[in-house]
């Protein structure tokens, strides 16, 4: 099974303020197999010495180099910590705090020591999801099927959710031609399955209440249209199973949902692709990283795409937004295009980390602006 942490915006946006002398950023490559995870604790190990050796390197005390591995050691000695992983493992660490993150998303693996943490890898576990819900939904049949990352779906359970439509009536038959009121024939049957759709509804609010995933409907009508007009979770795909799926293995139903959410996150780029080349004429688009760097800085950064495996060590000045690069990554300085992204979600924009071949140009990031700058 998949274990996975996928931080809120609130936690993006104290991750991204947070600034300090020694902050370590790392992410590493992990595996759900138990039996497998001894070599990511190896790396770990490895990494952690990097870290201290940049650290050491220009100068930074002992006694607050010290907490930092003694969090770091104390964490890969914990065998429980350990038992349960996901594809990836993003690390946060201060001489004060750590914090963990277990991704679903294969993230390429790093290390940065900065005054700030480097959160660009992290938002393709936000940006570009890997991870949904499944409503398997029929009138005598209801599952809640859970996709992550490349992992077998599996079913989970999924407290006060109905058993069927006729439970939820409380008759053997919501197909009944008998009547009582509005209670029978075809307008009573729409009235139990109404009633029933409710009810998930309701059953659902505490499984996802302040998630971001796709729930993905796996339905047919007049139970698929009539939830899409009672469901309040605002991350509802468009795209949807259409096939009853009384019967349908959880692997079954995950196969077609990976393929709506590869839909989902290629429509986000597609969208942001014909976004860009009509700003592009208004002067209100950019694939330079020294303008987008400024127009970060004044706030005028409506969405941003960035290659989320890139580096480009240096600085970008706090006022102006000019960049200065440097030729190799250190403990004084930190990764440009992460800064640039930091200070759009800081000012409330949108940034999406992609692979290369998904900016336009194959730039390292492109901008669209809420203003010409």
């Amino acid at each position: 099974m998949l274990y996975v942490d996928i931080p809120t915006q609130t936690e993006i946006g104290q991750l991204v303020a947070q600034r300090g002398e020694a902050l370590i950023s790392i992410y590493l490559t992990t595996t759900p197999e138990t039996q497998h995870i001894d070599a990511a604790r190896t790396r770990l190990k490895q990494l952690t010495s990097d870290a201290v050796a940049q650290l050491e390197e220009v100068g930074v005390a002992k006694r607050t180099i010290w907490p930092i591995e003694e969090q770091l050691h104390d964490l890969m000695d914990d065998d429980e910590f350990w038992r349960v992983q996901a594809n990836s493992l993003a690390l946060f660490v201060t001489p004060d705090s750590l914090r963990s993150y277990r991704l679903p998303n294969k993230l390429t693996e790093t290390v940065q020591v900065a005054d700030r943490f480097h959160i660009k890898p992290l938002l393709r576990a936000v940006s570009m999801p890997q991870h949904a819900f499944v409503l398997a939904l029929a009138e005598n049949e209801l599952r809640v099927i859970e996709v992550l990352g490349d992992q077998p779906a599996q079913e989970i359970r999924v407290p006060n959710l109905p058993k069927d439509a006729a439970s939820v009536a409380g008759t053997a038959n919501v197909n009944s031609r008998s009547y009582s009121g509005r209670q029978g024939g075809g307008e009573g049957q729409k009235h139990h399955l109404r009633q029933y759709c409710r009810a998930i509804d309701a059953a659902l609010r505490g499984l996802l209440a302040g998630r971001h995933e796709p729930l993905i409907l796996a339905a047919t009508d007049p139970l698929l249209s009539m939830y899409r007009t009672i469901n309040s979770y605002p991350h509802l795909a468009e795209g949807a199973i259409v096939t009853s799926p009384v019967r349908v293995a959880p692997h079954d139903l995950g196969t077609q949902a990976r393929e709506i959410l590869d839909e989902i996150n290629a429509a986000s780029v597609t969208a942001f692709g014909e976004l860009y080349s009509a700003r592009e004429n208004d002067g209100r688009a950019t694939t330079q990283v020294a303008r987008a760097a400024r127009a970060a800085t004044f706030g005028a950064v409506d969405t941003l795409l960035v290659d989320m495996d890139s580096v480009v060590p240096g600085m970008v000045d706090e006022t102006t937004g000019e960049i200065t690069l440097d030729k190799d990554a250190s403990a004084v300085s930190y990764g440009v295009i992460d800064e640039i992204a930091g200070r759009v979600i800081a000012n409330g924009g949108k940034v999406i980390a992609v692979r290369r071949a998904d900016i336009p140009q194959e730039a390292e990031l492109a901008a669209v602006l809420r203003y010409a700058i």
